[in-house]
């Protein structure tokens, strides 16, 4: 994301300032840390360097910087906050087999309630790890209901984290997302899909105007709409074409979970013809707003069209481990100019809300069957994805994850001397490799710290803890519930699964891998 730098003169005293800090420059991979100050006037940086805040006293928001590292605010750049209850609860399955256990074809509403503690839980973790930003691709079971809406966007007013909200609604009956599901299903069980609760088109534009009217631009700016389809398939076409139309309307992001695994290749070919990103593209749905999630199965088309398009990519790679869907090609993507983003997607595939954890299997992950090291993600590349590139995808209206004059007060301090800096070496290494959460300070949010020597300052966490204690009734009879429906749907998924897995696929990337470019030097920020 691109912005105009404003001048650094100061017409007024700033409202914070982060003295005698470290501030690494995560945009050039090359500059070495400095020791200055930051300066903070409302919700952006305003100056920072060495000596900056020098010739002004003291501040009511003073952080002292000593012996701290300053790196931009984390973009977590997808999640799905209603599957926060869920981690450690279901087991090791593909996709699809997977999904009964979370968002079963037919069940019950949960209450407002729960769906606020279960929010307000992730927002905790993600900001106690540095996540500032968090774009969440929130579904609603069995249908979007307003109360439902605004216990999600009002646990992210309250915990003071910048949360980018789409509402991620299928609207087409449950065997036609697959590609041969519904031959394999008895008639009853057909039916019962058939008769399942869902929104039409025109009810869930309704319910985005709703939310869009009530929540885009509150809690000053830090909570954001954005549009869902969750998956093209998943949507009636005319649908899919009104949500793309919202998007550019209101210069907001158009969430897109786009071959994710092998079967959605084989529904492509199957069902439509084409890959699932020549049908996003024929439907006008791709442009510099969109976030087409986890591109795992994508071809050297795709890749051409995804870059043509100026959408970004969010990878997702613990989640893909987890559920066997393969890897996203990395290199053939960033070479090619696609913005990529870096997402945890739901705790119930990551176990956890574990951010730094998805950023040391992003930069490794790639290296299996990759014999061509210099095609490698290297530390600066995926901190620019945690960063700067997580915050273009969230098309914010400045810009942000980066420690800029101009840029959104989002800052996140980490204490040089806690174990995982200790010795000390590359500060982008121990970043990316050392799994460094436990070394988090402070975290600030728009020019408002909401983290202090680790300590949440917007909730009692441990009154949160109680309430999610007194909802485990709840939570354990949804899981329960979930669990029984798997059950009883799990070997006509499973027919369909191994019958997609017995098709033949169009074929997908397929670098030429020893081809190194001409004049590379290997990992050359790393020297």
């Amino acid at each position: 994301m691109n912005a105009s730098v404003p001048c650094r003169t100061r017409a007024r005293r700033p409202d914070v300032a982060i003295r005698d800090v470290e501030i690494l420059d995560l945009a050039d991979p090359l500059a070495p840390p400095i020791v200055g100050d930051i300066l903070i006037d409302g919700d952006r940086i305003v100056d920072l360097g060495p000596r900056v805040a020098t010739d002004l006293d003291r501040l009511p928001g003073d952080i002292d910087g000593s012996g701290r590292l300053a790196i931009p605010g984390l973009a977590n750049t997808h999640f799905h906050s209603p599957g926060t209850f869920m981690k450690g609860a279901i087991p090791d399955l593909p996709l699809d087999l997977y999904m009964l256990f979370e968002v079963p074809s037919m069940t019950s509403v949960v209450t407002p309630a729960y769906a606020h503690a279960r929010t307000l839980l992730g927002a905790v973790e993600m900001l106690k790890q540095g996540v500032t930003a968090v774009h969440d691709d929130a579904f609603f079971l069995p249908v979007v209901t307003d109360d439902e809406v605004d216990a999600v966007m009002g646990a992210y007013d309250e915990s003071g984290i910048r949360a980018t909200v789409a509402l991620d609604q299928p609207n087409i009956v449950e065997y036609d997302k697959h590609a041969f599901l519904r031959d394999q299903l008895p008639e009853p069980i057909r039916q019962r899909m058939a008769n399942a609760p869902r929104q039409t088109s025109a009810q869930l534009l309704l319910a985005y105007h709703r939310f869009l009217d009530r929540w885009h631009g509150r809690g000053d700016g830090r909570l954001r709409g954005a549009v869902s389809c969750s998956a093209p398939q998943r949507v009636e076409p005319e649908y899919f074409e009104a949500l793309a139309r919202l998007s550019r309307e209101l210069a907001i992001p158009f969430n897109m979970h786009i071959l994710e695994t092998r079967d959605q290749r084989v529904f492509g070919d199957v069902k439509l013809g084409m890959s699932l990103v020549r049908y996003a593209e024929q439907h006008k749905a791709l442009d510099h707003r969109a976030q087409v999630i986890h591109a795992v199965w994508i071809d050297d088309d795709d890749v051409e069209i995804l870059a043509d398009s100026g959408a970004s990519v969010a990878h997702n790679p613990v989640c893909n481990m987890r559920l066997g869907s393969g890897v996203m090609p990395f290199r053939a993507l960033y070479d090619a100019g696609v913005n990529i983003g870096i997402g945890t997607d739901e705790a119930n595939v990551d176990d956890g809300v574990n951010y730094w954890t998805a950023l040391k299997i992003a930069a490794l992950i790639h290296r299996n069957g990759e014999p061509d090291y210099t095609r490698w993600p290297t530390p600066a590349e995926i901190l620019r994805a945690a960063t700067s590139g997580g915050y273009e995808s969230l098309c914010l209206p400045a810009p942000g994850g980066t420690l800029t004059p101009g840029a959104l007060a989002d800052v996140v301090l980490l204490d040089l001397r806690s174990l995982a800096f200790v010795p000390r070496h590359d500060l982008r290494r121990h970043l990316v490799y050392g799994e460094p959460d436990k070394a988090v300070t402070h975290v600030i949010v728009g020019g408002k710290t909401v983290v202090e020597d680790g300590r949440l300052l917007t909730i009692d966490e441990q009154g949160l803890v109680d309430r999610i204690i007194d909802l485990s009734g709840e939570i354990e009879a949804f899981a329960t519930s979930c669990a029984a429906g798997a059950r009883e749907l799990l070997p006509f998924y499973d027919a369909a699964y191994r019958q997609g897995q017995a098709t033949s696929a169009s074929p997908t990337y397929a670098p030429d891998r020893m081809k190194v470019p001409a004049g590379r030097y290997p990992n050359e920020e790393n020297k």
